[in-house]
């Protein structure tokens, strides 16, 4: 597993906005989304390309382009949808399928309560958004879900992540063959006895969306 943070100071700068428990909802909304764009970005570096030739008004000329089958972008409910705008203005021709997950706060497993995918997904690059890398357990539920329809392979963008999420990942996927990408805006402190990361920047879902 490869785990990439995003030093820039645009980043930085909007992560520390975010943070501010003075931030309301729709500037959270529009920082998140402008956030998701930058780390995107650099989530896609190695997103499959075909070789083309097309026709400049001067001459032919050498390029590239999405190869198929297009990247799928797989945000996870609820808190994931208010990535979504970011990722797919970088990527206007990837398909978007959704994936339901809850914690149980008693365990701080993931439970999965949604699904809207391919049943084949395979030579497929995913992306999967998901704002808070706490525990690891809903990701790695995720991308084993992905996985298990024949993904090709998974890169996370997540806008703050916990060592233990990420220790947790490590462990979760080691030795296997298909790559695993976790980019995201900052490392964190830790997690505290409820499982939120520190310093964090609160409930991403609440923030987002308000307290339901």
């Amino acid at each position: 597993m490869q785990t990439l943070i995003v030093d820039h100071p645009l980043v930085a700068h909007k992560l520390t906005a975010l943070r501010d428990a003075r931030t309301d909802s729709p500037t959270f909304r529009r920082l998140a989304d402008e956030l998701v764009t930058l780390l995107a970005y650099e989530a896609t570096r190695d997103v499959q390309v075909t070789d083309v030739t097309v026709d400049t008004p001067l001459a032919p000329a050498q390029g590239v382009r999405l190869a198929r089958p297009v990247p799928l972008v797989v945000p996870i409910l609820r808190a994931g949808l208010g990535m979504l705008d970011g990722m797919t203005r970088l990527l206007p021709t990837a398909e978007v399928g959704f994936l339901g997950m809850i914690r149980d706060e008693s365990t701080l497993k993931a439970q999965t309560y949604a699904t809207r995918l391919p049943e084949d997904l395979s030579g497929r690059q995913c992306y999967v958004l998901d704002p808070m890398l706490a525990t690891g357990g809903t990701l790695a539920a995720a991308i084993e879900f992905l996985f298990g329809r024949g993904a090709r392979d998974v890169t996370a963008i997540c806008l703050l992540a916990a060592p233990e999420g990420i220790a947790y990942l490590d462990e979760a996927f080691r030795g296997g063959e298909r790559p695993i990408r976790v980019v995201t805006a900052a490392l964190d402190e830790r997690l505290n006895e409820n499982g939120y990361i520190v310093p964090g920047l609160g409930d991403a879902g609440d923030r987002l969306y308000g307290v339901v």
